[in-house]
């Protein structure tokens, strides 16, 4: 069974749907790589899984479960019981998941005393030896300093410390490594694996990079106008991508060989004026008649479905190349 099941998600603020229908699994000890441009509904997601929308935002219809248990609709009571928990969150920025006026070691020694129940000398233990693990150094005098005494890269650290303090089932990291260096982006990403590989916690890793995520993510969901509208195993959503967004966003990434990056013309869509049939047809290359039709998600391969009426032919042309009608009917070799 998934750890986290979520099925025909819908978020609303007043009349306004920012997520609709979105659905996929998330099983332990997988990485669930969730990508698209900001304002695309990927981090409203793990909001809407954690139970902190803000107001006036709502959970208007689908479900969330937890090992089997639907969490939508739970009082706030249980919802803190289960947060920091069984769902732990790290945030881009770590400035706002830590309090300026705490020690960090006071600080993920709270969550243990909260949720497991240890006194204050056994939390601060437990607090060190968290900071050891997730290799800040000299973790004993690092646990007295406060968050501005430390590095951006030390202080992301000490979130992801806070995270798995309670070795929850699930982790939501919302662009973890947005605010740092290219070095430290990778080293943030490798602790996140080994930690998970090591205590078997399903992460859903939040980005608007494709390419920051691709080395770390068994599965990729690839969101648009509150949707997913493509998602599968990494490997294929990476070298058959069947969505023309998606190949969008990997021809935007440096490669090799180009000389000037292409950028995803257009804008994207305003949700309280969606545009008929497929959200992505004003900005897409291919669109054509039938596009007037907003297509559910078309099976392409095995595990990999796609929201485009020409998922096969997308899917078949040369990874890399500009996405044109002409490439499209007449594959380049």
């Amino acid at each position: 069974m998934p750890v986290l099941e979520v099925r025909d998600l819908e978020v609303s603020f007043g009349s306004t749907r920012i997520l609709r229908g979105v659905s996929f699994d998330l099983e332990a000890g997988q990485t669930l790589g969730v990508v698209g441009e900001s304002g695309c509904g990927k981090s409203m997601t793990g909001f809407a899984v954690m139970g902190m929308l803000q107001v006036p935002g709502r959970i208007s219809g689908g479900s969330i479960k937890l090992d089997g248990r639907e969490i939508v609709g739970l009082p706030e009571r249980e919802l803190r019981n289960i947060r920091g928990k069984e769902i732990g969150l790290v945030m881009q920025d770590p400035f706002t998941s830590l309090n300026p006026m705490m020690r960090v070691g006071d600080q993920i020694g709270e969550a243990l005393r909260l949720h497991q129940g240890m006194d204050k000398r056994q939390a601060w233990a437990k607090a060190i030896e968290m900071l050891e693990k997730v290799g800040v150094p000299a973790p004993g005098a690092s646990a007295r300093k406060y968050p501005h005494q430390m590095s951006g890269g030390q202080r992301q650290r000490v979130v992801i410390a806070m995270a798995f303090a309670c070795r929850p089932k699930v982790l939501i990291a919302d662009e973890p490594t947005t605010a740092l260096d290219v070095t430290l982006q990778a080293q943030i990403l490798r602790l996140l694996r080994e930690l998970q590989e090591k205590e078997g916690t399903a992460v859903m890793l939040v980005s608007h990079d494709i390419g920051a995520i691709a080395s770390v993510s068994q599965r990729i969901a690839v969101f648009y106008a509150g949707r997913i509208v493509e998602t599968g195993p990494a490997e294929d959503v990476l070298r058959r991508a069947a969505m023309p967004y998606t190949r969008a966003l990997l021809n935007a990434l440096p490669q090799a060989g180009k000389t000037r990056l292409e950028a995803i013309g257009g804008y994207p869509p305003d949700f309280a004026n969606l545009p008929g049939g497929c959200p992505f047809k004003p900005r897409c290359p291919l669109a054509f008649s039938k596009c007037e039709e907003e297509p559910g998600l078309l099976p392409v391969e095995p595990g990999h479905v796609a929201a485009c009426w020409r998922a096969e032919e997308v899917r078949d042309m040369p990874v890399g190349k500009t996405l044109t009608r002409e490439a499209l009917e007449h594959p380049l070799t």
